[in-house]
Formats: C-alpha cells, sequence, structure tokens
C-alpha cells in the first residue's frame, strides 16, 4: 500500500506564511467547526468527499485535509489516493496538535466546498 503524504502543524504554519499554491480543507462535523478552524479553511465533512471527487481532481493546488487529530484526513487522503487523485496532504495531528502548538485558530471558515 503506498503511503500518503503528510505535513505537521509547524510545516504547515510555515508553509501558509511562504506559499499561497495550496488550499486547507476542514473534514470535522459541524459542531467540531464551530469551535474554530485553521485560517482559511473551507470546510467538506468527510462523508460528502466522495461527492465532491470532481473539485480535489481538477484542483492544480496541493490540498491539505485536517481532521481533530489526522485520523479521518489520513483516511480521506488514503481514499482519494486509491480515485487517482494525488495532491492531497494529510494534517499529521489534527487539530489537536495544531492548538497545542499555540498556532492561530479563526473562529468561521472561509467557506465551503459545494
Amino acid at each position: 500500500m503506498s503511503r500518503i503524504k503528510e505535513i505537521n502543524a509547524a510545516d504547515l504554519d510555515r508553509l501558509i506564511q511562504t506559499n499561497d499554491h495550496f488550499e486547507l480543507v476542514d473534514i470535522r462535523t459541524p459542531a467540531e467547526i464551530s469551535r474554530g478552524v485553521i485560517p482559511n479553511s473551507k470546510t467538506l465533512p468527510m462523508h460528502l468527499i466522495p461527492l465532491n471527487l470532481n473539485y480535489f481532481s481538477i484542483s492544480s493546488k496541493q490540498i491539505v485535509l485536517y481532521c481533530r487529530t489526522g485520523s479521518r484526513s489520513a483516511q480521506a487522503c488514503r481514499f482519494l489516493n486509491q480515485q487517482g487523485i494525488h495532491n492531497v496532504i494529510s494534517l499529521r495531528g489534527g487539530m489537536i496538535k495544531w492548538t497545542n502548538g499555540g498556532l492561530p485558530i479563526d473562529p468561521e471558515p472561509v467557506g465551503a466546498i459545494e
């Protein structure tokens, strides 16, 4: 089985500050999202990913997926890789590692993937 691409919170923070050629997608539940998101994130609940494959396949950007612990985002990246979509990266440790690192949180996402 091929390995998925992952990024840690500190590297993602550096990427956010130096590069705009990627997107952040929060795949948590609405209740989890209401507690705050990584700045400039869009939302797409995990169970809707199969209905939005086109969004991932047509994007020329790298897409960083994240959840609470990194487990669901890793699973989603694995699923997308199996569909032939390889521009996705999982945030290792998810929001827990992000917030434990003292990194910024916004109260609202920038939007939802429809």
